[in-house]
């Protein structure tokens, strides 16, 4: 039975999670998704990653991170500043009205978070992390094995 399986459980978490979110940050009259919200918060905190970096950190495909960023820019959320010693290359800074637009959405997120995690004590998270984090080691390994 599919709902027996783990991996179920976990992807129908998440989907069930982003839906939630994308419907409060909705209501709240943000226009602005869960996928574009990841990408301008890493390059706040992480101004110098290239695309494909960025595309791991949120786990798209280069694809979608590049439409996501063309969009982002277009709205003035974004702006590319030219590296002076890399003609080829830009720099991805958040806007003041990319900045405006994370500080709407934090304290939804905050509350998302908290309404997802409600009855789930800090012990049972303490739990979970790490057998999280080891299925996720496992899977990369795997990955990066010859056949």
């Amino acid at each position: 039975m599919l709902s027996s399986i783990i991996f179920y459980a976990l992807d129908r978490s998440i989907r069930s999670y982003r839906r939630m979110a994308q419907a409060t940050i909705d209501r709240a009259g943000i226009n602005i998704t869960i996928d574009q919200w990841l990408v301008l918060q890493v390059l706040l905190e992480h101004d110098d990653m290239t695309q494909h970096e960025i595309a791991e950190r949120v786990f798209k495909d280069q694809a979608s991170v590049a439409r996501i960023l063309a969009l982002l820019t277009k709205r003035g959320l974004l702006s590319a500043v030219p590296l002076p010693h890399d003609g080829r290359r830009s720099q991805l800074r958040v806007t003041e009205q990319g900045q405006r637009i994370l500080d709407a959405v934090q304290p939804i997120i905050l509350s998302n978070r908290a309404v997802a995690l409600a009855g789930i004590s800090e012990e049972e998270l303490a739990l979970m992390r790490p057998l999280l984090e080891r299925i996720a080691a496992n899977c990369a390994a795997a990955a990066q094995r010859p056949d």
